[in-house]
């Protein structure tokens, strides 16, 4: 039983997210006692692609192909269907974001295989195959028993630690078959957000909820954020309000994240934005009403003004930082 991992880059470079895919894949092939393969799809240079041999992955197959260059979901789809195919994959990992939810599906289709989304651990059984995952909007986990011989998984971020090990992997090219039909989306522009952490990849998120009492109280937020080199984020009630951009909301409705650390600012904690980040490894909570929910998921809370407070936060920070 061989795995295939689906490793995303941007601007041609690896992040964390794919690190972690690798050694996620590498636990669950030590169990079994097989090899991880990886997937590179895009015009990553060799010394890029062999960052990923350094967490357990023995080959990586890299497809440069121009029409590529963008993600196109039925053309990727085809891609990694073909290499899992040729490597006799029985186990394909994605991650639990946009594209390894849209991926992932059309994946599992082609293979005839059972598809498991937002796993949260290494199978605790093999047989039969079981995997955990989170359901009812985090509250509870589910213990799901894949039957099928072929299997395919999205990891939600952050779920497994990261293992750097001596591998050397061998970079193999594949030029897969790919048809007109394959891209009949055609993706006219792309634009990309710069200058800012991506709340996708944040390790620390800082995020305001209408506690903040207005736009123009955001300045100590984005302080503290820009000291911990931290995502900036916000409440549903806030980005409907206009006080700050859609794209910034988390919660069930909006971006669900999993940071290591989660400023929780003048937010409540109403259920539907618990449901978006209660995956977070380390809750902190500001709040002056000390009976708000926030409080029963944070692991650190003040029951106080955060006006008061966020300046008094951002400069300890500070000095610590000296």
């Amino acid at each position: 039983m061989s795995i295939l991992v689906f490793t995303e880059n941007w601007d041609c470079k690896f992040k964390k997210l794919s690190f972690e895919l690798i050694s996620y894949a590498r636990q669950i092939a030590d169990k079994l006692g097989s090899s991880v393969t990886a997937l590179s799809i895009g015009n990553v240079e060799d010394e890029e692609l062999k960052k990923l041999g350094n967490y357990g992955t023995t080959k990586i197959i890299s497809v440069k192909e121009n029409r590529l260059n963008v993600l196109i979901n039925r053309a990727y789809a085809s891609v990694i269907y073909q290499v899992a195919d040729k490597e006799n994959a029985d186990i394909i990992v994605f991650a639990h974001n946009y594209s390894g939810k849209a991926l992932a599906p059309r994946v599992a289709v082609k293979l005839k295989a059972g598809a498991v989304t937002g796993v949260t651990e290494v199978p605790a059984n093999l047989d039969p195959f079981t995997v955990r995952k989170k359901v009812f909007t985090n509250k509870a986990f589910a213990n799901v028993i894949v039957k099928s011989p072929k299997k395919v998984l999205t990891l939600f971020q952050n779920s497994v630690g990261i293992n750097e090990t001596d591998n050397q992997a061998v970079i193999e090219s594949f030029t897969p078959e790919l048809n007109d039909a394959d891209f009949i989306t055609k993706v006219l522009e792309v634009n990309k957000v710069t200058g800012k952490v991506l709340l996708t990849d944040a390790e620390i998120v800082v995020s305001g909820g209408r506690g903040m009492k207005s736009p123009d109280n955001w300045g100590p937020l984005e302080d503290l954020a820009a000291v911990l080199g931290a995502a900036v984020a916000c409440s549903r009630p806030v980005s409907d309000e206009g006080w700050r951009p859609h794209e910034e909301h988390v919660g069930q409705t909006g971006k669900i994240i999993a940071p290591n650390v989660y400023f929780a600012l003048g937010i409540s904690g109403a259920i539907q934005h618990l449901g978006g980040v209660s995956s977070s490894k380390c809750i902190v909570a500001i709040n002056t009403d000390k009976d708000a929910p926030i409080f029963e998921a944070a692991d650190y809370g003040i029951v106080g003004d955060v006006h008061k407070v966020l300046p008094e936060l951002v400069q300890t920070v500070k000095k610590m930082k000296e």
